[in-house]
């Protein structure tokens, strides 16, 4: 289930790295070179949706490799974006992204109030989890959380991540009502079950420790 779907959002839109035109237009300029800092501020509304319950959603999207030529403009006008929802939007931004945060530099980081990461019972998943310590550290963040997925034995994985000196923000259980959700085309918190209830009280733990309760 993506971000769009938990959401409630029936059809994703169009991914922002898809905009070549608009890309081009703000970010490129001749010679190969490209703006570091081109016009951004209205590319949420402009290539975003609102979903049932008014939240802002938006596709990055990915860049092209290979043969497809210079990407550079469009790395900088996804990097340009991400700066502006962190920074200067005055709303709560969340960032769905990959196992990794090669997304964000050192400025964006800096206007991160916490990366959560969502760690399943696994050797795997906890090397992951120490490799986005590091390199989160290495760029400036340091507010760094975890949840415990798809387990009613956080046991083991807590304890290794309390190791590392990551807190941990609460645990979801396996439910099958997020399934049912998802192939149904249904937020998760209109099904409701035990996993919403848990993300409930995940999310007033993350409320307290923001307003410092």
């Amino acid at each position: 289930m993506n971000l769009g779907s938990a959401l409630g959002i029936e059809k994703n839109p169009r991914p922002i790295t898809e905009y070549k035109e608009l890309i081009e237009e703000r970010a490129g300029m001749p010679m190969g070179m490209y703006r570091l800092n081109p016009k951004v501020d209205d590319v949420i509304d402009k290539c975003g949706c609102i979903g049932p319950d008014g939240v802002r959603f938006a596709v990055m999207g990915t860049l092209e490799t290979g043969g497809s030529g210079c990407m550079c403009p469009a790395s900088a006008f996804l990097k340009a974006l991400l700066r502006h929802v962190i920074s200067k939007e005055k709303d709560v931004v969340i960032l769905d992204m990959e196992a990794g945060i090669e997304h964000l530099g050192r400025g964006t980081a800096r206007g991160v109030d916490a990366m959560i990461v969502v760690v399943e019972p696994g050797l795997r998943s906890i090397e992951t989890v120490e490799r986005i310590k590091r390199l989160g550290e290495n760029i400036g963040i340091t507010n760094l959380l975890a949840v415990i997925n798809k387990t009613d034995d956080p046991g083991i994985v807590k304890e290794k991540l309390e190791e590392m000196g990551i807190p941990v923000l609460g645990t979801i259980p396996f439910d099958r009502n997020l399934i049912e959700a998802d192939l149904s085309g249904r937020a998760p918190v209109d099904v409701g079950g035990p996993a919403v209830e848990a993300i409930k009280s995940i999310k007033e733990e993350l409320v307290r420790r923001f307003e410092g309760g």
